[in-house]
């Protein structure tokens, strides 16, 4: 009960705190594929009424990451991480057909309890998403892992969008 409740706190922080960011790697659109010319949740939201014409899982995948990014863009780090990270969050979510963010888990962290609740409200706080490309989905469905890398600060970077962790 504990756990919703900071949930829930942490989303209403995070959907009070949308800016645009300086950055445009974190406020460009998902780069379209090419030949184109675009601890557990359950979670349910209106659906999204744009179609992602992401026609693999990577792409989409860089595609949820952007807009993750956009969206949280006060606890998304700018520049490269670094080299002894805080944090390593490993979220598994499915997404439905239409965009919607059916359910959210940990599947990887050191116990964290910020890392963790900042990388869950951030995705909850994205959705919905644009509707997968129907060749991504797997039984109506796209189930996915992405990893949240944290520095010290408390902001983070996606994995599929990441830039290259600092070297020592």
């Amino acid at each position: 009960m504990k756990k919703r409740f900071i949930i829930a706190t942490m989303s209403g922080l995070l959907s009070a705190c949308v800016s645009q960011y300086p950055n445009d790697f974190y406020t460009r659109p998902a780069p379209l594929p090419s030949g184109t010319s675009g601890r557990n949740m359950e979670v349910q939201k209106a659906s999204s009424s744009t179609r992602s014409v992401a026609d693999s899982v990577d792409n989409y995948k860089v595609e949820i990451a952007s807009k993750i990014a956009q969206m949280n863009a006060n606890f998304v780090y700018v520049g490269n991480p670094q080299a002894m990270l805080r944090s390593v969050v490993v979220v598994h979510y499915v997404l439905a057909a239409d965009g919607r963010l059916v359910k959210a888990e940990i599947v990887r962290s050191n116990q964290d309890k910020y890392a963790e609740t900042t990388a869950l409200a951030s995705l909850q706080n994205s959705a919905p998403f644009p509707a997968p490309n129907p060749r991504v989905l797997r039984g109506g469905r796209f189930d996915v892992s992405e990893t949240w890398l944290f520095n010290d600060d408390g902001r983070f970077q996606l994995r599929s969008i990441a830039l290259p962790q600092a070297s020592e």
